[in-house]
């Protein structure tokens, strides 16, 4: 079983699958956007067959992230570990990597790593505007990613052996997912809030890991006003606060 079947099985076939998995929110740009345990999988789904039908990821694939901690990032995550790939935890190793997934502030780092199956470049935009005027070969997330369905169904068996972060396997990692959510007090049923990022191996695992594998849903804020933080966990039920 692939890490993302193991996260997204239980939400989606739940009584909770309506209910909002993710909402994400930049205090900067004013964006909030909500999705539910079946939009966060169908997301995931769209971005699993884009990354294997245009950038040929496969099982043992390397993917390097350099994005910030955002809704389309959990989503991209998802489909890297749903087509069996491995993540690089640290962006500085983007040279090793044989895929590197980056916003357009850090497509120059990407493009540098010479990357073998290439660069996808993320605009983050709220309204799904794509980046203009990026080089020959690089993927605009964006706009492909509305291409694809919304059902993924991985080519061959993924084994809880296989490296997903850093060399950890699926089974090892989803476990230590299971132990923060419990040393952090995360129950099913819980709503999140957090601002950590997950460029770090720490940060994924208590930001978006730990959420997940408890069967807690987040409420992922990021540019937030301090004095915002106090109304909005009580308007979005916040329960934990790991931010």
């Amino acid at each position: 079983m692939t890490l993302t079947a193991a996260l997204l099985d239980p939400i989606r076939s739940g009584p909770s699958a309506a209910q909002p998995l993710i909402t994400f929110y930049d205090d900067a740009t004013g964006e909030r956007i909500e999705l539910s345990g079946v939009t966060t999988a169908n997301w995931a789904a769209k971005a699993a067959n884009l990354l294997r039908d245009e950038c040929d990821v496969e099982p043992g694939s390397r993917i390097a992230v350099l994005l910030p901690a955002h809704w389309q990032t959990a989503a991209v995550l998802l489909a890297a570990w749903w087509c069996g790939a491995e993540l690089v935890g640290d962006p500085t190793d983007a040279a090793d990597a044989d895929l590197v997934l980056c916003d357009a502030g850090r497509l120059d780092l990407a493009l540098a790593a010479q990357p073998a199956l290439g660069v996808v470049a993320f605009s983050l935009d709220a309204f799904g505007k794509g980046i203009t005027g990026l080089p020959a070969g690089v993927v605009d997330f964006a706009t492909e990613v509305r291409l694809h369905g919304d059902d993924f169904v991985p080519w061959a068996p993924v084994p809880d052996t296989a490296p997903a972060v850093d060399g950890a396997a699926v089974a090892d990692v989803l476990a230590d997912a299971r132990a923060r959510a419990e040393t952090l007090g995360i129950k099913a049923g819980d709503r999140v809030l957090s601002t950590r990022e997950w460029s770090a191996p720490d940060g994924l695992a208590d930001g978006l890991l730990a959420v997940l594998a408890a069967g807690a849903s987040l409420v992922q804020c990021r540019n937030l006003d301090p004095d915002r933080k106090a109304r909005r966990a009580e308007s979005e039920r916040v329960t934990v606060d790991i931010g």
